[in-house]
């Protein structure tokens, strides 16, 4: 093996990944370049990619390439200027389909594949002028986790298999296209619509991230900015103005940030995440764009990415925990750096909240659904349960933190993320990692404080470290007020988003017609300008087939694509004879403009 094959094996986990046909055990890409046309009317994407190989030993003994594709239409495989056999294998339902590209002698050092995506490419999401906000040009952004990185881009989407790339970007001339990556801009030659980009450190596929519009953009900082489409950016900006303080608040405890920049692009409503943590360019919901900053604990989240995730990556799906238990963690000590120990509190008591109620329901089902460590065998990873892997994976770090003291924990990591960056891990080899180096071997301390529990048993363990916030106090006891006797004066205008939220959450689940009318009518929250207090309020109308808000609701199903708070609302309305056509309805309405990994969800919701 050569020292760059042997360097770049060594940097990605061992452990198979039963969501690729690659195999990477023998050959991997290392390096692609991508040259691709954007077709806004056919929508598709054309061109070619170029997969830079490294063999794990004798290439002699590997005579075929295995990558993942999904709807792929491949034209025609090279590698040096020689066409080279290929075959496209059945669909799997959940993995696509296999591209197998037989090698000849000698083996190349790369090959070249020319083809074009389906319309129905799951990563890509085509919108038209109509569905943006000046209406002047259609948009094109991509979702490539966990999946569906193979749906534009044939090669190995494996977390696992890191890869270096470039590419240039083709889109019509003349029009006011612009085109962004995550990565660093090269030579742009905007008058021609041709764009070019490199990403210099090695990301799993899932990663690379490619939008393409009306676009501007605004510095926030030395290293920081914020893309939109225009009529959107002075908002966003105004609402991201301290980003440049996250990145030094989280360098002063995890160490640099190895991306070089890190910038934001705020994408149209149908974005089907809150966020997407593409190395140097966060993708980002329009739904945390509150006026107040209340809601930028995303962003936290996002940034946190750099160290736990995108630095160290989950090996395979079933290691997700560790990207997203991590990353949850870090947002919380992000959040108190930046805003104080009451905020980071406030929105922990909510999101520990909605880990018990998700632990709780999932028990009397689907138990093994809640452990960390996750079985994925003939399962999308698509339908992960959030809370699972972001929440209890990070209640089992604050566990850690208890237990030895902030200072060593942070210590603890900040060398763990130096000494695996740009590489992979696995469950196995973390936990090996901890016990060597944060428990120091101690079996009674391992046994005391529950790792294996954590890691690979259902439910909380009783070492739970439950969080608090006497800020929450006065709003149950405006809740109470209400709930008995419809009093509405324990509550305060003067709230935080966080006690706004807590307030309508624990708000009683059946409320009578002039309970909802009297809490609508005093505060606006069925047309609230914080989503998440919206949203809160729109699940109580669903619940208690409230008419009055059928208006509201629709327009917020209809204006927005973001699974977080679909998923739930349409759950609801399809739970009752009241509701389940108003559900069908708008789904019926709405389906057409939303991303294709949220239909996928919400087919199986309202059916």
């Amino acid at each position: 093996m050569s020292p760059i094959a042997a360097a770049v094996f060594a940097a990605s986990a061992t452990a198979p990944d039963i969501h690729s046909f690659g195999n990477a055990g023998v050959v991997r890409p290392t390096h692609l370049a991508l040259d691709l046309t954007l077709d806004f009317e056919q929508k598709v994407l054309r061109g070619t990619c170029e997969l830079t190989l490294a063999y794990a030993g004798d290439p002699a003994a590997t005579d075929v390439l295995d990558l993942d594709s999904r709807g792929l239409k491949v034209e025609n495989v090279t590698a040096d200027g020689k066409a080279l056999a290929f075959e496209l294998g059945a669909q799997d339902a959940i993995l696509g389909e296999r591209l197998r590209i037989r090698l000849p002698q000698p083996r190349p050092a790369s090959v070249q594949v020319t083809y074009t995506t389906s319309p129905g490419a799951t990563a890509l999401q085509w919108l038209e002028p109509r569905q943006t906000t000046s209406g002047k040009l259609p948009f094109l952004f991509t979702q490539s986790q966990a999946l569906h990185a193979r749906s534009w881009i044939p090669t190995m989407d494996s977390p696992g298999v890191r890869q270096t790339f470039e590419a240039i970007v083709r889109v019509p001339a003349g029009r006011g296209f612009t085109v962004v990556m995550g990565a660093e801009n090269g030579a742009h030659d905007v008058d021609k619509g041709v764009f070019r980009f490199r990403m210099p450190q090695a990301v799993p596929p899932y990663l690379i991230a490619l939008a393409a519009g009306e676009i501007a953009f605004q510095p926030l900082g030395p290293r920081t900015g914020v893309y939109a489409e225009p009529a959107v950016l002075p908002r966003a900006a105004k609402e991201f103005e301290d980003v440049e303080k996250m990145v030094v608040a989280t360098e002063a405890i995890y160490g640099a940030y190895d991306w070089g920049r890190w910038d934001t692009i705020v994408l149209p409503p149908s974005f089907p995440f809150g966020g997407m943590e593409n190395p140097r360019l966060t993708f980002a919901t329009p739904t945390i764009l509150a006026g107040d900053k209340s809601l930028v604990s995303l962003l936290a989240h996002e940034l946190a990415h750099s160290w736990s995730g995108n630095l160290v990556t989950n090996a395979t799906w079933s290691d997700f925990w560790l990207n997203e238990g991590f990353t949850s963690y870090i947002e919380g000590r992000i959040v108190e750096a930046v805003y104080g120990v009451d905020f980071a509190d406030m929105e922990l008591v909510l999101t520990q909240r909605e880990l018990g109620t998700t632990i709780e329901e999932m028990l009397k089902e689907a138990p093994d659904g809640t452990i960390l460590f996750a079985n994925l065998e003939g399962k999308d990873p698509d339908d992960l349960v959030g809370p699972i892997a972001y929440d209890k994976g990070a209640s089992f770090l604050r566990v850690l933190e208890a237990r030895f003291g902030r200072p060593r924990f942070d210590a603890f990591l900040k060398a763990y993320f130096q000494a695996h960056r740009f590489g992979n891990m696995t469950t196995a080899r973390f936990l090996e990692i901890l016990k060597r180096d944060l428990f120091v071997g101690d079996e009674a301390a391992w046994a005391d404080a529950k790792v294996m529990e954590w890691v690979y048993q259902p439910g909380l363990p009783s070492n739970y470290v439950v969080a608090r916030t006497a800020r929450f106090e006065r709003t149950r006891a405006a809740v109470d007020a209400f709930a008995k006797s419809g009093d509405l004066g324990l509550v305060k205008k003067d709230w935080s988003s966080a006690e706004w939220q807590d307030f309508v959450e624990s708000l009683p689940r059946p409320m009578t017609p002039a309970q909802m009318e009297a809490l609508d009518a005093a505060f606006g929250f069925s047309t609230a300008g914080n989503n998440e207090i919206r949203f809160d309020f729109l699940m109580h109308v669903a619940r208690n087939a409230w008419a009055p808000a059928f208006e509201s609701l629709e327009q917020f199903l209809c204006s927005l694509g973001r699974r977080k708070f679909l998923t739930p609302l349409y759950a609801a309305l399809m739970e009752s004879d009241a509701t389940r056509d108003l559900a069908k309805r708008i789904y019926t309405k709405a389906r057409p403009s939303y991303h294709p990994i949220a239909v996928a969800t919400l087919d199986a919701v309202v059916k």
